[in-house]
């Protein structure tokens, strides 16, 4: 999981995308020495066509030696919900030389794609070697069999509308009403299912008060990665002044897992409060790869954040 870009951001798909278009955006994204920002707006862009021509530029870059562009790819493919994208995505977790986030994030993809032929690819996974794997993979399987569940019931379900555009690893349940306290108590109960947690962080960034902040960030003391940096995640989306601390706290723990740390300083990007500029410059030479990366690509946020521009995505070229 990784940058929110809300639909404003993205460029809509022209009427009449060109073969050039592809071209470029293909050797915008693909080009090792472009900077990590530029790759990413034309990644954005390749998501707003949707197309079976995007997807297989995407999948190209999976060969690339940075694992942050490699979980924003497979992300993205999740986003699009195309399913062409399927054989791309078994692929890149079939693949154990892959970076563990990255291996994640194709769990997660598929889940999101959310068709049922994925499930098949996804069950032998649910013993993998690495946590982080196992448990996406989980979340992957009850969210597909969730959506099973809801067609078969004529689209019926006891899920939350949300505000975000993104598609989310699990439905938020309602909670019209539940109390804050409630949903906080069902976000931190270990022994729930993880895909009934995620339910109930979901309802708590849908709330959107501070409170919810407030209960969310008590996430960060779980013992799973993988829902850390969903905390992290969901902050960024929701953008609250309130979160900075706790994302400030969790990027500089270098103690902390590498896919939590990146998905703290992507968020400080996105809130782009003034005293989120100064924390992602700190980190933005740290040890760690993916963490230093996630600050250039969380500054590049931050920018565009504090500038009023419209869009995140790369414009298209009429």
């Amino acid at each position: 999981m990784t940058i929110a870009v809300p639909d404003e951001y993205e460029q809509a798909a022209p009427l009449r995308v060109t073969p050039e278009t592809y071209a470029s955006l293909k050797a915008s994204l693909c080009a090792e020495d472009n900077p990590l920002s530029k790759r990413f707006r034309a990644l954005f862009t390749l998501k707003s066509l949707k197309s079976n021509e995007a997807v297989d530029i995407i999948a190209l870059a999976f060969k690339d030696p940075s694992a942050l562009l490699k979980h924003e790819l497979a992300y993205v493919l999740g986003q699009m919900r195309n399913p062409h994208a399927i054989e791309h995505l078994a692929a890149v977790l079939r693949d154990q030389a892959q970076e563990p986030m990255v291996r994640h994030e194709a769990a997660e993809a598929l889940g999101a794609i959310g068709d049922p032929a994925a499930l098949d690819i996804l069950r032998p996974f649910l013993k993998d070697d690495l946590a982080v794997v196992r448990e996406t993979v989980e979340l992957a399987v009850d969210r597909i069999e969730y959506e099973m569940r809801k067609a078969a019931n004529g689209g019926v379900a006891d899920e939350d509308a949300s505000a975000y555009a993104s598609v989310d690893p699990a439905p938020a349940v309602k909670h019209a009403h539940l109390t804050t306290e409630q949903l906080k108590a069902s976000l931190l109960d270990a022994s729930l299912p993880l895909f009934e947690r995620y339910r109930a962080m979901f309802a708590l960034r849908n709330r959107g008060s501070e409170d919810a902040v407030l209960a969310l960030a008590e996430g960060f003391g779980d013992s799973s990665a993988l829902f850390r940096h969903e905390i992290a995640y969901v902050f960024g989306q929701m953008q609250h002044p309130a979160s900075v601390p706790s994302l400030v706290s969790v990027l500089s723990n270098t103690a902390e897992e590498g896919m939590v740390r990146h998905e703290a300083a992507e968020a400080l990007g996105s809130i782009a409060t003034p005293e989120c500029f100064p924390v992602l410059r700190r980190f933005v030479n740290d040890s760690e790869r993916v963490v230093r990366e996630s600050c250039v690509i969380g500054l590049d946020m931050y920018e565009h954040e504090t500038s009023g521009a419209f869009q995140y995505a790369e414009p298209l070229k009429q």
